[in-house]
Parts: C-alpha cells; sequence; structure tokens
C-alpha cells in the first residue's frame, strides 16, 4: 500500500510493488478470492445474527467481488506495463470498487422524515468495509485484511451498546 500512496503522489510503481511475489499464479490468486469471501463471512455472520438487512451472503460476496476486481486490475497493470500504448492504474480499481459498493450501501438505508429516524447506516459501513477488506486480500495483504476483519467485528459487536 504504501507503494501505491507513492504513485498517487507521482512517483513510479512497478508490478512486483503491487503483487508481492511478482505475477502470481491462478492458485494464489482463488487463494486471496478465499481469504476475502471468508473474512468477509466472519463480518457477513455477526450481521445475520444481529438480524440486518445485509448478512451474511451479502458481505461474502462483496469481499469477493472487491478482490475478484481489485486481482482483475492488477493483472492489467501487468498486461499495461508489457503493452506500451495501454494505461492501468491500481487507484481507479480502489475507486471504482469503493464507488459502488457506496451504492449498494446506500440501498442498505432507509429513513423516515416525519420520524426523524434513519436505519441501515452500520450495515452500509460494513459492507463498504467489508469491500476495503476484499481490497487488501485481493492486493495480497493478507494480515492487513484480517486485522482489518477483527477492527470491523470489535466495531460492530463491542460497541454496539453504545448506539442509542
Amino acid at each position: 500500500m504504501r507503494a501505491l500512496r507513492r504513485q498517487a503522489l507521482g512517483g513510479s510503481l512497478t508490478l512486483r510493488q503491487v503483487m508481492p511475489s511478482g505475477r502470481p499464479d491462478d492458485v494464489a490468486l482463488l487463494g486471496r478470492l478465499l481469504l476475502a469471501t471468508a473474512l468477509a463471512a466472519v463480518v457477513g455472520w455477526e450481521r445475520e445474527h444481529a438480524g440486518k438487512a445485509a448478512g451474511l451472503r451479502t458481505h461474502m460476496l462483496v469481499g469477493l467481488a472487491a478482490a475478484l476486481y481489485t486481482a482483475l486490475g492488477t493483472i492489467a497493470m501487468g498486461v499495461a506495463q508489457s503493452d506500451a500504448g495501454l494505461r492501468a492504474d491500481p487507484i481507479r480499481v480502489i475507486q471504482a470498487v469503493a464507488l459502488g459498493v457506496g451504492f449498494l450501501g446506500g440501498g442498505a438505508i432507509s429513513g423516515s422524515r416525519s420520524a426523524g429516524h434513519v436505519v441501515g447506516l452500520t450495515t452500509a459501513a460494513s459492507v463498504w468495509a467489508t469491500a476495503a477488506v476484499g481490497i487488501a486480500a485481493g492486493v495480497g495483504q493478507y494480515l492487513l485484511a484480517a486485522g482489518a476483519t477483527v477492527i470491523q467485528l470489535v466495531v460492530l459487536r463491542g460497541f454496539a451498546r453504545f448506539d442509542r
């Protein structure tokens, strides 16, 4: 991720910096997808157990899709490096995932103007955070993805008692 920040600030970025071991084979990519799906399942189970609209399968699919889009983006970047006519930018992939999931999360939010009550914000935020976990797993940042999942669970479970 440090390399991604460096590129955003104008530095150059190589595929080896984004993909820890160079271009991974299909088995390694599938491992990343499985990890993202498994970590998302943990959060999805918590949301399902809490009776929320976006539960186990929704979170799993968001984590899987985020990891897959990220892996495809890094593959495209490798192809672009070998073909001078193509341009690829991993930051655009991350932005696209965040934007797309934002629309999905927006569908989970509902409110009543007369009652002044809004529901679904935490569910939308958990879906958005799950996409970020998928992105982390998609670029091979396994510890970051697992750590973010733990933090997400602490926020969802540990701080639930502080909600109004």
